[in-house]
């Protein structure tokens, strides 16, 4: 563990305003909620469970805000975005501007994408701190139904939140050596862009970090074994994804499960079942995140897990009373968003406010590949299951009818699916930006909105927006923009 980092926080207590944290007088140990981990899901509750006058003590080993602020979604977006400005430099002609792309120095982006996770961290902690919340550094582990222990430390409490999150999965056989065969987190911290990379696994994780090492002048190639990439979202979006790809020069593979690796004189070859092999400068193993689960105590407690992850009721109690579990470690969605919301569910509902359960469909997703994928509800595909093929409808507006994704050069599509006759159940959209509109797809979706709910309401002109307004307008009946 790095203390460095923790500069500004002390073990078990500390002072705001000159004013010691009350809990010291109880010798600092006894609380109304423990929580192990302090990522998303740990922090999130923790803050609430303060507002709503709870003791918390938060137990963390490595640094507050977990893999999303350091290891995940803030520094690979911080990647994207240069990839971005890589790209803009690269086709500036397109836009009657004269540029060229020099070259990309990794240092230089490495340290705005270290100034930004370092900001965030900064206002987390102090965050957490203003709150009066006991914030304890160490390897925290499950002793008993109502108690942690770190460093010989025992801390208690009637309800204590699991929330350690998540690892970088790797396959049988496949030896990750942080040189050449990397995951994620080594990827972060590159100083060089590599001349060549074969990403194993077409998912989030993949498809993102496929596109910015492509943006920077890497040659790529990815390597899925599921008949599609991002093969969660709706067929079409994967579609989509898989031809903007292609014309960007990113060689992918599906259907092509792997077999094994060599480390070669220059880099790695990589063996496919079909026997086909690929070499490149390096290999990213991009095949999912376990959750981190072992270790803490689960089984000698009795809290009832199921390959690793920990089971949970709707209301996010364990086998165990009093123990809850938040974010990776219940099987589902791994989003820090969707950890942050159950963290916040669980401090109300340990207060006595009986907040809604967390519909786990109601959850928004965004890939901020280029193009970027982010979606709302059912898949066509899930929508057909539930309703039948009789009981749903569908409508794709192309985004080469609204005129801000022509400003932009962006291809992609908004795409509803409804229940006949009923409300909206699934959006999905490609395109630049289009993870900025997934909010209204949100409130669409959740307050379950038909189709003429949404036709009804003005959106901005010009902006992307339009073409959720315009889709709504075509499923709703009375179409504008739309040919046939």
């Amino acid at each position: 563990m790095t203390t460095s980092c923790w500069h500004e926080i002390v073990d078990t207590t500390f002072s705001i305003n000159g004013t010691e944290d009350p809990v010291a007088d109880n010798a600092g140990t006894s609380f109304d909620l423990v929580i192990l981990g302090g990522g998303s899901g740990g922090y999130a509750c923790a803050l609430r469970a303060s507002e709503l006058d709870l003791r918390v003590a938060l137990i963390e080993k490595d640094k507050l805000g977990g893999t999303c602020l350091h290891r995940g979604c803030i520094p690979t977006k911080a990647l994207l975005h240069a990839g971005e400005i890589a790209d803009n430099a690269r086709d500036g002609a397109d836009f009657g501007i004269r540029t060229t792309l020099e070259g990309v120095d990794m240092a230089g982006v490495n340290k705005y994408k270290d100034g930004v996770v370092n900001r965030a961290f900064r206002g987390v902690t102090g965050l957490i701190k203003s709150r009066r919340i006991t914030i304890v550094e160490g390897e925290g582990r499950l002793v008993a139904p109502n108690a942690v222990q770190v460093n010989g430390t025992r801390y208690e409490a009637p309800n204590i939140l699991l929330a350690t999150g998540s690892y970088s999965r790797s396959l049988p056989g496949l030896d990750i050596d942080g040189e050449r065969i990397i995951t994620s987190e080594h990827a972060l911290q590159l100083g060089d862009v590599p001349r060549s990379v074969i990403v194993l696994g077409g998912g989030v994780i993949g498809v993102e970090f496929a596109s910015v090492w492509r943006s920077f002048g890497a040659e790529v190639t990815l390597i899925e074994a599921l008949p599609r990439l991002l093969a969660v979202e709706d067929e079409a979006s994967s579609k989509i994804v898989e031809r903007v790809f292609r014309r960007r020069g990113i060689n992918y593979k599906t259907n092509t499960p792997y077999k094994s690796v060599e480390r070669t004189e220059n880099g790695v070859r990589l063996t496919v079942e079909s026997g086909e092999t690929f070499e490149a400068d390096l290999l990213l193993v991009a095949v999912g995140r376990g959750p981190s689960t072992t270790g803490l105590g689960l089984e000698e407690v009795g809290v009832a897990t199921e390959r690793g992850f920990v089971r949970t009721d709707e209301r996010l109690r364990t086998s165990v009373e009093g123990v809850r579990a938040a974010g990776d470690i219940v099987a589902g969605l791994q989003l820090a968003h969707r950890g942050f919301q159950q963290g916040i569910f669980i401090a109300e509902d340990i207060a006595g406010l009986d907040p809604a359960v967390i519909d786990e469909s109601g959850i928004p997703r965004v890939t901020y590949c280029d193009p970027e994928v982010a979606s709302m509800g059912l898949t066509e595909a899930a929508a057909t299951e539930r309703y039948g093929a009789d009981g749903i409808e569908t409508f794709t507006y192309d985004l080469a009818g609204n005129p801000k994704s022509q400003i932009l050069k962006t291809q992609g599509f908004v795409k509803l699916v409804r229940a006949k006759d009923g409300p909206v159940v699934g959006i999905h959209m490609v395109g630049a930006r289009v993870g900025e509109l997934v909010g209204e797809a949100q409130l669409i979706y959740n307050w379950e909105a038909f189709p003429e709910d949404v036709a009804q309401l003005i959106h901005m002109h010009p902006t992307q927006s339009e073409a959720i307004g315009e889709a709504h307008l075509a499923l709703a009946g009375k179409p504008l923009h739309v040919h046939g």
